[in-house]
């Protein structure tokens, strides 16, 4: 059973003028070499011969005709491939199948290029950009409007509304006043600057102003109580030769009763009932 590379460690037979292989320090006549230990190839079964060149992954093996993609057939050779479901696939044929689509040209996300993602759905980095200015988005905060992506600055510019006060940009919130809008903070009563929003407000030449504001400024005086009359909730007021009155403060100067929808006289700055003016 002993060897000095003369004979088969299997067989026996003479190795003297015919090629042979070591395996652990003892030579085999190819055919036992063969049978005892060529790996079986991984797509067409056969024993991988020791003439031939093995290539393995993974615990398989191939002969290098047989490694190549199992779809398209080229050989994989010294190229880049790729594995699925322990098929072997050429990186073009891994990537049409189960590569990313990019949103935008719809083509494939080839391994190794980058991948932008968002809500989803997947880009080419060229492809990632912004709808209006066309420069790319990569990190940068970004609004989505109508399935487009715009760049912050772009949407502000095309979309957003400006406050009619400051001229600024409207980010979110904001209140309508006359068709036009503005910023909580900036809608306030023109004379003391108090915020209006959600509060009662009069309109005077375009600008809003509180109720005090409004009454000291603007608002006729009752020529009964003194006090302002700003119609504020349908509340009536009656007029009579450049003076006003509150509809509750239109009464007799004598006897008090309410004049509103009756006839009355006058005396001097007073206003009289019929049958008190007639007493007098």
């Amino acid at each position: 059973m002993t060897s000095n590379h003369t004979d088969c460690h299997y067989c026996l037979q003479s190795l003297r003028g015919r090629k042979y292989a070591l395996r652990e320090e003892n030579a085999y006549c190819v055919p036992c070499y063969d049978s005892l230990f060529a790996n079986p190839c991984e797509e067409c079964k056969q024993p991988i011969e020791c003439d031939s060149k093995d290539l393995a992954y993974k615990g398989r093996h191939w002969h290098e005709a047989c490694f190549k993609c199992a779809k398209c057939s080229r050989s994989l050779v010294e190229k880049p491939f790729a594995a699925k479901d322990e098929v072997l696939l050429c990186t073009e044929c891994y990537s049409d199948e189960y590569s990313s689509k990019c949103f935008h040209c719809r083509k494939t996300i080839m391994p190794g290029s980058r991948k932008m993602e968002f809500k989803g759905s997947s880009w080419h980095e060229s492809c990632f950009v912004c709808q209006y200015c066309r420069q790319p988005l990569g990190t940068k905060p970004l609004i989505t409007k109508d399935n487009e992506n715009y760049c912050v600055p772009c949407f502000e510019k095309k979309f957003a509304h400006h406050c009619y006060s400051c001229k600024k940009v409207i980010t979110s919130g904001g209140v309508t006043y006359d068709d036009q809008p503005w910023h909580k903070e900036c809608f306030v009563c023109a004379g003391c600057t108090t915020q209006l929003s959600g509060q009662r407000f009069i309109s005077k030449d375009e600008y809003p102003y509180c109720v005090d504001c409004f009454s000291k400024l603007y608002a006729k005086k009752c020529a009964a109580c003194k006090k302002p009359i700003t119609a504020l909730g349908g509340a009536k007021f009656l007029s009579f030769e450049e003076r006003q009155w509150h509809g509750e403060c239109f009464k007799c100067a004598k006897c008090s009763v309410s004049l509103v929808g009756q006839g009355f006289l006058t005396r001097q700055d007073d206003v009289l009932c019929h049958e008190c003016g007639s007493a007098l």
